[in-house]
């Protein structure tokens, strides 16, 4: 038996500092805390028997019950459904919103057992692992309704109470109980400081008032919403997801609640994506902003203001790829050995090695997502927004690692230059629109300059198309953007020919690969799945190109990889299989684009139907 369920086989819960996966079964086996980026209390996604994990279920044998998870609809409230003959019960899982801006100490994640037909039996087994299992812990119970977890070392205690009683099983907790049609039992467990006093324990009243004020936050929150497209659903849930997974004290997206989480089983593409990226919050700031949620965007505008205010990078340049949610630059990396990593997926790297890798892309999403306001932070922020492209006009010009942190070396990427060409051009619009000062001649020129290479150095009329880098005739994925941040409109030949050209080779059934790596070696070992990024993104350059037809199919056919409650891996395996860090931000923020796209060119093709007919 696989002690591993599928990565696609969770939902996530959250509380905008912190977030929780739990499997389809009902086991919470990833939670790490105050932080996304802290270090884990349940990590039984890396190592089934050490990682820790909490799971609350129906105590009847596999064959006797079905199970369906769902989520109460446009909430992040997780409900785990258990139906058999004796009975129907369920676990609703929640986290509170933590709504003050300040970091707290305090995280609860809620999980409510009931039964509403019948009678059932249910059994909870908590067994947390602190410091992603590194660190030995003790267990205190306060009574039969109240335990206590400490780590000797670790600077954090996990209390857990219940309306059932609790009993000790080694160093870690179990219960067991039976609830009839109508009653319910309740289970909080809270993350603290080693000096919080012992929890109460929790009454009846507080969890459903809990309850409440979560569900209404998440049905609030979603009224800002301006989408009113074909796809309501699918995009509502991508929204909360990219929610989810913002760090609501500074403002900053990470790109996916995970870490370690293998791009194909077996193999060493295994990152921790609990970062920061300038690009994947750029973004998402693009989407949101579409969306209406423009608070959101704001946030993070002055996290990325705030990150060129600093200056303090490990690369040396004046931004770097990544930081922590908080604005750390330094992210050493570090293998995990003592985990045996998801289906013995090893190593579980910690940290992320590739910040300090030049990417000069990441100038060009800043400078996108800056540019989406007439305000970018008063006279003090544009010139720092000024001085940024003025070093750009002298450093745009060089090798750098590219948009999928490859780790073989340093070349040409057409990606990276055109996002420079953007970084420009945004800038030129910004100084020219509300007169301000800046060098938009030297700007200009740099801009230019740009576009000349891309156009002689990075197409190849071999292939008829643009290419990864200049020493190349490998197609890229990520060259998909080239309409939506007008280099070229969607109907140039050259791009209507380089589309066509990544149909034939990076497309499979309307799945699309980032890139060939046995063309393009990229420094590791194995292969790699379609990116769901890169499928998305097809679609909304078909859209964009009128391919309206084809865009969606494509689109129509991606939906139906998303899982049970319609979150998305970053990579969809030969099998059919989502792979990767999970949920992944850059696939919901795609999806959001490619349905907004898909939307725009439907209805003007339907208005020009009805003023033909």
């Amino acid at each position: 038996m696989n002690p591993y369920p599928p990565i696609a086989d969770h939902g996530l819960v959250g509380d905008l500092q912190t977030a929780a996966l739990v499997s389809a079964t009902g086991t919470v086996d990833w939670w790490c805390t105050p932080r996304f980026d802290s270090p884990s209390i349940f990590a039984a996604l890396l190592d089934s028997e050490q990682g820790g994990h909490c799971q609350l279920i129906a105590d009847l044998p596999a064959d006797r019950m079905t199970i369906r998870q769902l989520y109460l609809s446009d909430t992040a409230v997780l409900i785990t459904r258990f139906m058999a003959e004796d009975g129907v019960g369920e676990v609703v899982d929640f986290m509170e919103p933590i709504l003050d801006s300040a970091p707290s100490g305090v995280h609860r994640l809620t999980r409510i057992a009931r039964v509403v037909r019948g009678r059932l039996p249910f059994a909870l087994t908590c067994r947390p692992r602190f410091d992603y299992a590194r660190a030995e812990h003790t267990l205190t119970l306060h009574d039969e309704h109240r335990a206590v977890f400490a780590g000797p070392g670790v600077d954090l205690h996990l209390q857990v109470s219940g309306t059932p009683a609790l009993r000790a099983s080694g160093d870690d907790v179990e219960a067991r109980f039976t609830l009839s049609s109508g009653e319910s039992a309740a289970f909080v467990l809270t993350s603290t400081d080693p000096g919080a006093a012992a929890p109460p324990q929790p009454s009846r009243d507080a969890v459903l008032d809990g309850f409440e004020e979560c569900r209404e936050f998440w049905l609030s929150w979603l009224r800002a919403s301006t989408y009113r497209g074909r796809w309501h659903e699918m995009v509502n849930r991508s929204a909360i997801t990219l929610k989810l997974l913002t760090y609501a004290p500074t403002g900053a997206p990470i790109a996916a609640a995970t870490m370690g989480l293998p791009e194909q089983v077996g193999g060493e593409r295994n990152w921790d994506y609990r970062y920061t990226w300038i690009r994947d919050g750029s973004l998402a700031v693009r989407a949101l902003v579409d969306l209406g949620f423009t608070e959101e965007a704001a946030a993070f505008r002055r996290w990325l203001r705030d990150r060129l205010d600093a200056g303090d990078t490990a690369s040396g340049e004046p931004l770097q790829i990544m930081y922590r949610i908080d604005g750390e630059p330094r992210l050493e990396e570090e293998v995990l050995t003592h985990l045996e990593g998801y289906r013995q997926s090893a190593p579980v790297r910690v940290g992320n090695a590739a910040a300090d890798q030049i990417q000069l892309d990441i100038y060009g999403e800043a400078a996108d997502a800056l540019a989406r306001t007439s305000d970018i932070g008063g006279i003090a922020g544009w010139r720092v927004f000024a001085n940024l492209l003025d070093w750009l006009v002298d450093h745009w010009d060089r090798p750098d690692e590219g948009i999928w942190e490859t780790r073989g070396g340093r070349k040409d990427f057409t990606y990276s230059r055109l996002m420079t060409w953007v970084a420009f051009d945004r800038g030129i619009k910004l100084a020219t629109a509300y007169s301000r000062p800046a060098d938009v001649a030297g700007w200009t020129k740099a801009r230019d300059a740009v576009f000349t290479q891309i156009t002689e150095r990075g197409w190849s009329e071999k292939r008829m198309a643009f290419v990864q880098h200049y020493d190349s005739e490998v197609l890229d994925a990520s060259l998909l953007l080239m309409p939506r941040m007008g280099f070229l409109a969607p109907n140039d030949p050259a791009w209507l020919s380089t589309l066509d050209a990544m149909g034939e080779e990076l497309v499979s059934d309307s799945l699309v690969y980032r890139y060939d790596p046995a063309s393009s070696p990229d420094g590791l070992r194995g292969s790699e799945g379609t990116f769901n990024l890169c499928s998305f993104l097809y679609v909304e350059a078909l859209a964009r190109s009128g391919r309206l037809a084809e865009a969606r199919y494509a689109f129509d056919k991606m939906l139906t990889y998303a899982n049970h409650v319609g979150l998305f891996a970053e990579e969809i395996g030969p099998s059919g299989e989502q792979l990767g860090n999970f949920p992944q931000a850059f696939t919901h923020l795609a999806l959001v684009a490619a349905a907004m796209a898909l939307d725009e060119q439907l209805d003007r093709a339907e208005s020009r139907a009805d003023r033909v007919g």
